[in-house]
Parts: structure tokens; sequence; C-alpha cells
């Protein structure tokens, strides 16, 4: 599992082309998340933890020192099986370590429910469609989370 998280002023996704399906969220976090063939509840857990205990926000000194809990803020959370793309050999990905819908779904939504649970404000994209994302970056701060690295 692949998250690339990223601090953000504000976010929104729709559908394409279907702007009244607008999902946005002000200060807080896009996390855009790629789920693998072998990824399981537990590689959530692991993920979604490391998330929680991510210490990007600024505290009164300006430095990376508060995590999301601690800043109360939003999380915009986007599935992306490109993260997952190979192109080692070749210059169009593949994506046969993508996990398929029937697994990628129900994990995708495991991670959703695991930051709800604890408090957070969390929002979805639309999984599978062609989306319109619009993300105004605050920093820019952009941190990769690979779960077969943390």
């Amino acid at each position: 599992m692949i998250a690339i998280v990223q601090l953000v002023d504000s976010a929104s996704v729709c559908i394409k082309d279907m702007p009244k399906t607008k999902r946005a969220t002000r200060s807080g976090l896009i996390v855009f998340l790629g789920i693998s063939k072998s990824d399981t509840e537990k590689t959530v857990d692991k993920l979604a933890s490391k998330l929680l205990k991510l210490r990007i926000f600024p505290d009164e000194d300006k430095k990376m020192n508060l995590d999301i809990l601690t800043v109360k803020s939003e999380i915009l959370l986007i599935s992306q099986f490109t993260l997952l793309g190979d192109v080692k050999g070749n210059n169009r990905p593949s994506f046969y370590l993508a996990a398929d819908k029937e697994i990628a779904i129900p994990l995708y939504q495991q991670f959703a429910d695991k930051l709800t649970k604890v408090g957070l404000k969390v929002k979805t994209g639309f999984f599978g469609e062609h989306m319109d994302i619009k993300v105004n970056l605050n920093g820019p701060v952009t941190i990769v989370l690979d779960s077969d690295k943390i």
C-alpha cells in the first residue's frame, strides 16, 4: 500500500464533468491511496497508524511537529491505483501490482473507517471514476508512505 500525503490549505474532488458531486476539505491533508494485490487489513492498520502519527503540521514555531489529531484537521482520501504503476523496462506503466476492485474497495473503506473512528473528518473520492481533483498545497509538503518501508 502506498499513500501520497500532502498538506493542503484546501482540496476538492468531483466526478469528471459532474460538478454537483463535489466533495471538499479545508485545511488538512489530501491522501492518494494505492492498494496492491498483497495488501490486507494488517497493511491498512499499519499505514493508517503511521498517517495518524505523522508530524507534518507546523507548531507555534512553524516547525513540523504536530500530527493531524492534535490540530483536529480533515482528510480528503482519494483512491489511486496508478501509484502501483511499474515502468521498469517500459515507458507505458503496467498495473499488475494493483489490487482488483473486489480487494481494493473494502480495504479503501477500512482505511477511511480507521481514520473516522479516531474522530477525524474524512471525505472520500469516487472509487473507479475519472475525477477532477483540485489541490491548494501548503508548503508544499508531500510525504510518501510505503507500507513495505515503514
